[in-house]
């Protein structure tokens, strides 16, 4: 693809994401061969830069799959220490998804992705803690598919949404984050939802375009024993290779009592059962990328929604950490738009998925 929007999107993750310098080791791993025209660019941008050395990788899911569903006991448990050992070496990580079918793991046998899931976290574990790193996905015809868009009208949603100015939508959120730091109380009423949890003494933190590519939200983590009531999320969901919709949840002191999820509540517990940290939630976030108004069947997009939250079982970042841990960090979306609301204490933040206290209202979408 010879577009010149693969250049912007690749100087947005080059300059403004990971700030790439002279001197640097850069891993630029992708999943998926669609994904060469940006791989090619990122790796040219980063040399420019003076990177020291510029490492690129390609996986495909399909292997994946043959791996969860043959490997022995003794390769699931293997643990690839050559990858720790270059990982402690790298200064940039830039992740590319390119899949073209989402559900390539939907056979894969589960057991065997959450085992070699634990086996290899402490490679994502220092990544996510030591180097400048960048998630993105690149347009493909079956994410198109998977959106409801042809390929071209794919393109022109996933690279306005990526291709802002994030130097503004990161002053635009500072208000968002203040407003979050004070508040104790959070309260979510929309349909067949009704949450209230404290978030008091943990901060606000943004995201701004540094972590994930599209970006757009700030998020925090609910004190973890604190979250009472339930939600029914009414986005899609894709979790090890399976979707999961109309996901409900119903917390008792914290910790997620009941869950359900129409013709597969056996998968959905499992995961929930990996450890006991899954059952408890690690996030709590708003989302508001203007560029995104609809999901897609993409979690780094619809995470982003405007109007939405996410409310995610498992795993806390340790920038908000509220002391839960686990295997599991899996982002559900509700979106708020024509039904929800948003209380901070007594104060109405957005309602109807737009904000309506004063200091928010410049992040609302231009109509």
């Amino acid at each position: 693809m010879n577009d010149p929007r693969i250049a912007r999107l690749a100087e947005v993750l080059v300059n403004y994401s990971t700030r790439v310098k002279k001197g640097d080791v850069v891993l630029i791993s992708a999943s998926g061969f669609e994904a060469a025209p940006l791989v090619k660019e990122l790796y040219l941008q980063c040399l420019g830069k003076g990177a020291r050395y510029v490492e690129y990788d390609f996986s495909l899911p399909e292997l994946s799959r043959h791996f969860y569903n043959r490997a022995s006991r003794e390769q699931l448990t293997y643990f690839p220490q050559h990858k720790l050992d270059f990982m402690k070496k790298v200064n940039v990580f830039i992740a590319i998804s390119a899949g073209d079918n989402s559900m390539a793991l939907a056979k894969a046998r589960q057991e065997g992705m959450i085992e070699y899931a634990k086996v290899v976290r402490p490679i994502s574990d220092w990544r996510v803690e030591h180097t400048r790193w960048v998630i993105t996905r690149y347009p493909t015809h079956g994410a198109a598919q998977e959106a409801k868009m042809s390929l071209e009208e794919y393109e022109d949603y996933l690279f306005a949404a990526c291709c802002i100015d994030w130097s503004q939508e990161s002053r635009k959120q500072d208000k968002l984050k203040k407003l979050m730091d004070k508040a104790d109380r959070v309260r979510i009423v929309a349909s067949d939802t009704d949450l209230s949890f404290s978030i008091k003494g943990l901060p606000g933190i943004k995201c701004d375009g540094r972590f994930n590519i599209p970006d757009g939200e700030v998020f925090t983590a609910p004190v973890k024993e604190s979250v009472e009531g339930h939600i029914t999320y009414n986005c899609p969901t894709l979790y090890q290779g399976k979707e999961f919709t109309s996901v409900r949840l119903e917390f008792r002191k914290g910790k997620i009592v009941k869950a359900t999820s129409p013709g597969m509540d056996g998968e959905l517990n499992r995961i929930l059962d990996t450890d006991p940290g899954a059952r408890y939630v690690g996030e709590f976030a708003i989302g508001v990328n203007p560029g995104i108004t609809e999901p897609m069947r993409n979690i780094l997009f619809d995470e982003k929604i405007f109007g939405s939250i996410h409310f995610t079982p498992a795993q806390c970042y340790d920038e908000c950490d509220n002391g839960n841990r686990s295997a599991v960090h899996w982002d559900m979306v509700k979106l708020l738009k024509g039904d929800g609301e948003i209380w901070f204490d007594t104060t109405l933040i957005q309602k109807d998925g737009r904000f309506v206290h004063k200091s928010l209202l410049d992040l609302n979408p231009r109509d």
